[in-house]
């Protein structure tokens, strides 16, 4: 019932969110003698803030049209090469035509999280990489907009997919997982070690992920031992109701998932939107654009489909199955000893909140028979979860680090 009364709530509030843009439009109107006024600036922000938080975010766009490859500017063009109901994927296209002659650059698909935010989270980590990389990403389809009659989709169909999009894109591929899908990944590169599969990655870098959630648990990963699994089943997970085309599936809805996010840190949005009040009162237009730009990529969540959910939680956050050996995918055991020839990077933030300091680097000792030299690891001091993938930490230290690591393993 909470989720057909948020969607009931938010049709409520429509017609408000219409009265608050009218009433911004008509007191900032340069033939209102009014719209210079102190009342009329502070009510015009007050509007605006109304209307952000009551606003549905939808889905974000990348916005990558060009990128800087020696020196000279090259178009950019996004489009899709691989798709299924849960998933698409994203190549952006460089138009190379007019650089000189150069070793071809390393295809790279970059995995992005499954947990709650769009793909376009990571388009600074995509925007990094361009100029180095034949970039692919996987862009994650909201579960609320999904049919029921699509069937449904846990963790071993997130395998599943990886395995087929590498097929899709083809050998030599490098793969990078932020975050959360640094489990699915590394679980796809023992299988397809494990079967000699031909488009078996030559690399992976794991970021903050959350290979080994017993080492430096944050509370993050207290929260879900200390509930267990039924909890979640009872308390997050809901029926996506009339008129989503995904009516009568099971999720988890973004707007519980963004509530959770939110509560983490809930000073710091207030005192962000107080700051945001007052530049708009001020008429700090710059000011106002950086928090708008931030919040209409925080506040666009999406649903994730209730089994694949519920599978990570078990198998990632409590059982912890991966490290204890007991990952298994349809039925059979994953070997991550069968790891001997994709080359292994995992990067951590010094602060990181979400994924403890030792989380991810756990991977080397889960491939114990991979030599030295496909072996990379990197702390990055004084950054915390986002910092590993964003921000100017993860432009000028930690993405030039992963493209030589991946440049390094141009042959198997």
């Amino acid at each position: 019932m909470l989720y057909h009364a948020y969607e009931w709530n938010h049709a409520l509030v429509t017609p408000l969110r219409a009265a608050a843009k009218w009433g911004e439009a008509a007191l900032t109107d340069s033939s209102n003698p009014f719209a210079r006024t102190g009342w009329a600036k502070s009510t015009v922000a007050a509007l605006g803030v109304f209307e952000g938080l009551t606003r549905r975010y939808g889905k974000p766009a990348f916005g990558l049209d060009a990128t800087e490859i020696d020196g000279r500017s090259v178009r950019v063009q996004e489009e899709c090469v691989w798709e299924k109901p849960f998933c698409r994927v994203l190549h952006f296209k460089r138009d190379l035509s007019g650089i000189e002659a150069r070793p071809r650059d390393p295809k790279l698909l970059i995995v992005a999280p499954l947990s709650g935010h769009y793909a376009t989270l990571l388009r600074g980590t995509v925007e990094a990489l361009l100029p180095n990389h034949e970039v692919y990403i996987t862009d994650w389809v909201d579960a609320r907009m999904v049919p029921l009659h699509e069937g449904g989709f846990d963790l071993d169909d997130y395998i599943a997919y990886l395995m087929e999009i590498a097929q899709r894109i083809g050998p030599d591929l490098h793969m990078l997982a932020v975050c959360q899908p640094s489990v699915p990944v590394l679980a796809a590169a023992g299988i397809m070690a494990a079967d000699q599969n031909p488009f078996r990655p030559l690399s992976m870098t794991l970021m903050g992920g959350p290979i080994d959630t017993r080492i430096a648990p944050t509370e993050v990963n207290k929260l879900a031992v200390s509930r267990g699994i039924d909890w979640f089943e009872r308390h997050v997970i809901m029926t996506v109701p009339f008129p989503n085309p995904g009516m009568m599936r099971r999720v988890y809805p973004g707007f519980l998932q963004l509530g959770g996010f939110m509560a983490m840190n809930m000073d710091r949005h207030v005192s962000a939107h107080r700051a945001y009040f007052n530049h708009l009162v001020e008429g700090d237009g710059d000011s106002a654009a950086r928090h708008r730009a931030f919040y209409d990529e925080y506040l666009s969540v999406m649903d994730m489909e209730a089994s694949y959910y519920l599978q990570t939680v078990e198998k990632v956050f409590c059982e912890h199955h991966l490290p204890r050996g007991l990952f298994t995918y349809r039925g059979d055991k994953v070997d991550l000893s069968a790891v001997r020839d994709i080359a292994l990077m995992t990067v951590e933030g010094e602060l990181d909140d979400i994924s403890g300091v030792g989380q991810t680097q756990a991977a080397h000792d889960l491939c114990e028979h991979l030599p030295d030299n496909k072996r990379a690891h990197w702390e990055q001091k004084g950054v915390g979860h986002y910092g590993v993938f964003n921000g100017s930490r993860w432009r000028n230290e930690i993405a030039p680090r992963v493209s030589t690591f991946i440049r390094a393993q141009a042959k198997r």
